[in-house]
Formats: structure tokens, sequence, C-alpha cells
């Protein structure tokens, strides 16, 4: 039985009071979160001024010492470069760049040689994109005034902070709805397991629930595995035939909502090919979404949860 998607009367009501609710937690959470990924960044910064000789050395020497400081390079650019278009441009594997990004290390297994010609690659994009306007003692080949220095990092620490401060703000997001979706499970007699105990999803006890558990599908004659947010088995065994799974989705605007509404209706048809039409997917939704995508995940057979309304996971057997 549809507890949301059936009930389009209701629709405008839950987007404005769903949208309230997100505002309300992004004035309470934003403003902190901004703060600290400002100071951290401020000190990426300023480490990779020192390193690269206020941007003046930044050869396959340079990067190979200290390849934390891409990051801070690519936002020194004009325009500013995303890890993918450094990567397209400069021609390199896109492991070496993400290892750099995510892990501040190079590439295990890639020959001295190689790994000089490919660090050349990405300083010599990094040279020829950098921005003049911030780096005028570039052009020049001269040395930087310290107020020089100090005007470009703050450019170049605003830049790098709006990059990290939105993944920073949805991953905060997403946790407050795991959080939740877990308080109300507990309180009703549900016990969390971990991932390496489920090693089949199917084989989750009743009453029991999972973060973060990979369910294996089939597309087309091949078998992938779909990541799930919460996987569960209800304390009534009856209810369902395999454990249900809940997707944790929250937006900060409409416009990005509808350019992924698709990604769910896939990944329910991959579901019901896989297990039958009756397999529950439900959606857990905090934010910005609106009748459009209401519409089509409901033409699709979707049905959802409000994170105001948490309570109707209840009407869904739980």
């Amino acid at each position: 039985m549809s507890v949301n998607s059936t009930k389009p009367h209701r629709w405008k009501q839950d987007i404005r009071r769903s949208v309230d609710l997100y505002n309300d937690w992004f004035v309470k959470f934003a403003p902190q979160a901004y703060r600290d990924t400002r100071a951290r960044t401020s000190a990426m910064v300023r480490m990779a001024m020192s390193a690269t000789g206020s941007l003046r050395t930044i050869g396959a020497d340079t990067l190979r010492a200290h390849p934390e400081v891409l990051p801070v390079l690519r936002m020194a650019t004009c325009p500013p470069l995303a890890v993918d278009r450094l990567i397209g441009l400069a021609g390199v594997p896109g492991a070496m760049v993400k290892a750099m990004e995510k892990s501040h290390r190079l590439p295990p297994g890639m020959s001295t040689g190689r790994t000089r010609r490919e660090l050349g690659r990405i300083g010599g994009v990094i040279e020829k994109l950098a921005d003049r306007d911030i780096l005028p003692w570039l052009d020049r080949r001269r040395k930087p005034t310290e107020e020089e220095v100090q005007r470009a990092a703050l450019v170049i620490a605003d830049r790098l902070c709006g990059a990290q401060a939105n993944p920073i703000i949805r991953n905060a997001q997403e946790q407050r709805q795991l959080d939740k979706v877990k308080d109300w499970l507990v309180t009703r007699g549900y016990r969390q397991v971990e991932p390496a105990d489920v090693p089949d999803f199917k084989g989750l006890c009743p009453g029991t629930f999972c973060f973060r558990l990979n369910v294996a599908v089939r597309r087309g004659r091949t078998e992938v595995n779909v990541p799930a947010d919460v996987a569960l088995r209800p304390l009534t065994t009856a209810l369902l035939r395999v454990p249900m799974l809940i997707e944790a989705k929250s937006a900060g605007d409409f416009a990005n909502v509808n350019k992924r509404r698709k990604e769910e209706a896939a990944k329910l048809a991959q579901l019901h090919e896989t297990y039958g039409r009756g397999f529950k997917y439900v959606l857990f939704l905090g934010g910005y979404f609106d009748s459009g995508y209401l519409g089509y995940e409901a033409s699709e057979g979707m049905d959802w949860v409000w994170e105001h309304r948490v309570d109707d996971f209840a009407k869904m057997g739980l």
C-alpha cells in the first residue's frame, strides 16, 4: 500500500514543510561548517604557497615532494580547474591525480621516469593557466611582496573553501537523515548490524538493519552491486519475502533533484528484475523536492517518507 505517492493533495504542504526544515538546519549548520572549512583551507594554502615558492616552482620535483598541494594549485588557475578537467587537459592517469587529491600521495608502482613525465604535464597545465590577476609576479618573474602573497592566498582560500564546503554540507545532511532513521528504528526494537556481518542482504535477521550495504542486482546478463543507504528486515518477517531498502535523499535546491530523479527509478527497475515486483524500495526525503520530482517518482512506482513525518515508516509495516 502506498503511503505518500498516491496522495498528491498533500504534496504542496509537504514540500513547504520539507523546505522549511532544510532551511532551518542549513542556517544552523552551514556557517560553522564554512568557518571550519575556511580555517582548514587557509592552512592548506599557506603551506602550498611556502612549498612552491609562491607558485613560482610547480614542476615535477615540487609536485613529487609535495603532492598535497594539488588542490590549491587547481584553485590558482583561471578558470579554477575541476579534477576531471585537469586530468583531461594534462592527459595524465586519473588514478594519479585522484591519489594526490584524496590521499596526498603518488600512486605506487609507477616508475620514476614516468612519474616525472606525468607530474611535468600537470605542472605545465597549472603554469599555463595560472591566474595572473591574483599572481601578478609570475609574468615579471620576480619575488612577490608579502601583501601580494596575502591577497592571493585569500582569493585561493575562498575558492577552495567554496569547493569543499558544499560536499561537507551534503554529507552532514545525509548523516543527519541516517541518524534520524536509526533513532526511529532503535526506539522500536530494531538492532543495527555492520556490513561486514551481512554477506548476503537477504540473510538479514528480523528486526535488524544495516547502513551502506551493497546489494547484488542483475543488469542484463551481468550482476552488479548497487549501494543501499539502509537495508532492513521488519520485525514481522511475514511482511516481506526479502529485506527492504531505504535511500536517504536530501537537496538544497529544486534544480538538481530533477536531474537525478531517473537514478532512483533505474535502481528500482533493477531491484524488481532481480527480486520481483513486490520488492520495497523507499525514499527518505529531506529538502527541496518539487511536484515534478514527486510525480515522476510516483509514476515509476516509487513511494517515500518525508523527514518531517518520519513516523510514516510505521505505515509501511516497520
